[in-house]
């Protein structure tokens, strides 16, 4: 199975990279240099090729390169779900992100309609021991991948709450706009839960009767919404008490993402680094499975520093299933000898820095 890719990548004053260019013809890519070299600038990149502030939630601002601040720019071509396509994506100094396809302005949402992104980035490593937000996010990058209007759901619900937050915080006290904006919480959040709920069914199906080397993950969403039948009904029940807080308690909000290593009924939080590593890489691959079953074509993955936590055999392993799905990865390591056993599977670049500017070049495997 072929999968979507990234046929050509070139960034024009994006973070480090002054100008770069690179060439792929479908393979996993391994990107190996030195920290700060600017490897996962170009993971980040190729993130904003799908919908979202991409991999490191960064506004269209952050991402200039500095002293210059004259504006980035990423342009790609892409094999997508259906055809072949221009993407380019872009932010003049100080203006919003905007974004091409095929040299006409489209939205950030019909990116998703092209391509599916997936990731795993080291700030990731903490998902199961620090707070619920992180899991939530992660959780709803995946649902996404699933639901391309999910996006659309969570920023619906999530500029209702924030309305209504505000007459919270001002004490106010006319039930109409209340009403109003419980009534929009409410059917958002009834789209948002319900994509979140199927996901996680979508990812527990592909986790289920797979030979791999990565721990399967119970998982379930603990929600604080959960078994109310009229979320609008129980937010006007509530006000009162919202109202002395000054911001809304129930809601899928509030929910939370908890995972479990199968095998051994031990809670993710509790289980030890390396194995928290791989129950993350677990779910990335199990999405990617399920996706590719949905779509007839794997996703693009994205594994910044990959090997970090990862004995030789099961680095081995993680490459192996990335060329069985036909997955195009573009992976980071400090080192290219951490990616030897992908051999002549994959492309290899090298990114070094010269000056303060990245340089990116192709190296034979």
């Amino acid at each position: 199975m072929s999968g979507l890719a990234i046929l050509w990548l070139q960034l024009s004053h994006f973070r480090s990279h002054r100008a770069a260019q690179m060439q792929f013809d479908g393979r996993p890519v391994a990107i190996a240099g030195p920290n700060g070299a600017g490897k996962t600038n170009i993971l980040e990149a190729v993130s904003l090729l799908s919908p979202g502030r991409g991999l490191r939630g960064a506004t269209a601002v952050d991402i200039a390169r500095r002293p210059e601040a004259l504006g980035w720019r990423v342009a790609a071509r892409v094999a997508g779900l259906t055809a072949a396509h221009e993407i380019e994506t872009r932010a003049e100094p100080d203006g919003a992100r905007q974004v091409m396809i095929d040299g006409k302005p489209a939205t950030q949402a019909r990116l998703g309609e092209i391509l599916r992104v997936l990731w795993l980035v080291p700030a990731m490593d903490r998902l199961w021991i620090e707070g619920a937000e992180g899991r939530r996010k992660f959780l709803d990058r995946i649902t996404l991948g699933f639901y391309p209007d999910h996006a659309e759901a969570v920023l619906a619900y999530e500029k209702a709450m924030r309305d209504r937050n505000r007459l919270l915080r001002d004490g106010a006290t006319d039930g109409r706009w209340y009403a109003a904006l419980e009534a929009q919480m409410a059917e958002a959040g009834r789209a948002l839960s319900f994509n979140r709920m199927a996901t996680l069914n979508r990812l527990e199906d592909a986790q289920e009767g797979v030979e791999t080397a990565f721990p399967r993950a119970a998982l379930s969403l603990e929600e604080p919404s959960e078994g109310l039948t009229d979320l609008a009904a129980a937010l006007a029940e509530h006000r009162r008490r919202d109202i002395q807080a000054g911001r809304t308690l129930i809601g899928p909000h509030r929910a939370d993402l908890q995972g479990v290593y199968a095998a051994k009924g031990v809670p993710a939080a509790q289980c030890s680094t390396g194995e928290q590593k791989a129950l993350l890489i677990s779910l990335i691959l199990a999405s990617a499975r399920a996706l590719a079953q949905d779509l007839g074509r794997a996703p693009v993955i994205l594994l910044d520093e990959v090997a970090a936590h990862l004995d030789p055999d099961r680095r081995a392993a993680l490459y192996d299933e990335i060329c069985a799905l036909g997955a195009q990865a573009l992976m980071t390591g400090t080192e290219p000898g951490l990616f030897d056993s992908l051999g002549a599977r994959a492309q290899t670049f090298v990114v070094r820095d010269e000056g303060g500017q990245s340089v990116v070049e192709e190296v034979a495997p």
